[in-house]
């Protein structure tokens, strides 16, 4: 049986939490005079509101939550933070139309980054302040935050903590979960500051360097600027974005432990071997033929081609060039890291380097098996045995997120779009990235997709951000059954 009561208390918590993250961005709103101060506090009124009727209705349910609650708590909990989210674009007439609030709603909290927006220079600074503040929200997850809180709330949260964690992983810093989700936050924010510090020194004003701090280390892209980081086109910032936007693809984990001297836990991670080994020889090898097909310099050739190898591997989004203007195979090239997606454990959306490395891993020693049939040869990622249940579970993602692909983008063109245009906006928004190929390039917009079509991508986006199953599952018989 499903608690829905206490459900219901957790949904008021979250929605009290986001009615007070709404609020810092009064304070620039008020420095700036924009005057969409009192649609942020009206926004966050509203969301508090609901929030603590919910919460204290059910105040007296203290149930340990199950598997089945927790996946049912984040499916639903995303689904209403992105309906409250939108209330600040709704009520300051900033993006009236209910479905490109939702769909600018949705692409921050799932940190894809896609926009609806033309001119964004133009957006009151409190309401811009909000957009990448949804990306920051999103970028670790909201439901890992509130799980470093739960015990103030009488709450278990260790099945909230696996379904929202953002990738596979075994990793714990800390085998309380409580301690394990301070320390990711205490990571976050420590590099979102570092991030933003850089960005100031490196010639960002005050605001444009918090804002793209958020934006980075959620690996989300919003930018306060109409050509990203395009605008930003010395050197000193662009290599800040690239450093904070591969650490933010990184396994916190690693991180971590490289914060606390366990360098030898930082080389035995294949994964982030294999997700810095690709990043830097796409790197270096896709800039030789950018520089000279560009006729830039080779440092920007470099800095152009790095970046963008990083940002979409990461799926951060930002944009310092048209990576479609050079060669149809260098487009097709960047469109495949569509696919990628960074490390699990990471603020980072798409397929995940560590599932890629199992599929690769386990199809190379198929070879072996077929020649030594009675020979038992496992699979190992960091030197541990993958367990056959997990190889399923990964083959079985793989084939899911392929078909999700396929009949997203069979969906778009019967909506009357271009094949290549359909490709690049499913696969963008799967993978929770921004950027695609077609008329979703990294210099276009989403602006002029039907208000259908919007409402379908946002979904695609929450399938891609929460790893598929977990809002897969609530569709299935399974799921319901008692017994």
């Amino acid at each position: 049986m499903i608690h829905f009561k206490a459900i219901g208390k957790i949904m008021g918590a979250l929605l009290m939490l986001l009615g007070l993250l709404m609020l810092p961005g009064v304070g620039f709103s008020l420095y700036y005079e924009s005057g969409d101060e009192i649609s942020l506090i009206a926004a966050a009124i509203v969301s508090g509101l609901i929030g603590a009727i919910l919460f204290f209705s059910f105040s007296k349910q203290d149930q340990n939550i199950r598997k089945r609650e927790g996946y049912m708590i984040v499916s639903v909990s995303w689904f209403l933070m992105s309906i409250f989210g939108m209330l600040p674009y709704l009520i300051s007439g900033t993006i009236p139309n209910v479905a490109d609030a939702l769909f600018e709603t949705v692409s921050g909290l799932t940190t894809t980054g896609a926009s609806i927006l033309t001119d964004i220079e133009v957006i009151p600074k409190g309401i811009l302040f909000w957009r990448s503040m949804t990306q920051w929200i999103g970028g670790l997850g909201i439901i890992v935050l509130t799980v470093a809180i739960f015990p103030l709330l009488g709450i278990g949260g260790i099945e909230l903590f696996v379904a929202e964690s953002p990738g596979p992983t075994s990793d714990k810093l800390h085998p309380r979960i409580r301690e394990t989700a301070k320390r990711l936050w205490y990571i976050y924010v420590g590099l979102t500051f570092a991030a933003g510090l850089l960005y100031f020194l490196g010639g960002m004003d005050f605001y444009d360097a918090v804002n793209h701090a958020l934006t980075t280390m959620a690996t989300g892209g919003f930018s306060t600027k109409n050509s990203s980081m395009a605008y930003y086109d010395g050197p000193f910032i662009q290599y800040t974005a690239i450093l904070f936007m591969f650490l933010a693809g990184t396994n916190f984990t690693v991180i971590y432990f490289s914060l606390t001297g366990k360098f030898d836990r930082v080389f035995r991670s294949d994964e982030f071997k294999a997700y810095a080994t690709t990043i830097i020889l796409l790197g270096i090898g896709l800039s030789i033929p950018i520089y000279f097909i560009s006729g830039l310099e080779y440092e920007k050739a470099f800095r152009d081609t790095l970046f963008q190898v990083v940002s979409l591997i990461t799926t951060t989004g930002f944009v310092s060039a048209d990576y479609t203007r050079y060669h149809i195979g260098i487009t097709l090239i960047f469109f495949m890291l569509l696919f990628m997606g960074g490390s699990a454990g990471s603020t980072a959306g798409g397929i995940k380097f560590v599932r890629h490395l199992a599929f690769f891993k386990n199809s190379w020693l198929e070879f072996k098996r077929i020649v030594h049939p009675r020979a038992v040869v496992p699979l190992k990622i960091n030197g541990d045995r993958v367990t056959g249940k997990i190889i399923t579970h990964i083959m079985n993602f793989l084939l899911i997120y392929l078909m999700i692909f396929v009949m997203g983008s069979i969906v778009l063109t019967i909506m009357g779009y271009d094949i290549l245009t359909s490709f690049g906006a499913v696969a963008t928004c799967l993978g929770n990235v921004g950027p695609g190929i077609g008329k979703v390039g990294p210099v276009d917009n989403f602006s002029f997709f039907s208000p259908t079509a919007k409402v379908f991508l946002s979904f695609i986006m929450l399938l891609g951000r929460l790893e598929l199953y977990t809002i897969l599952i609530l569709f299935t018989p399974y799921f319901w059954r008692t017994n």
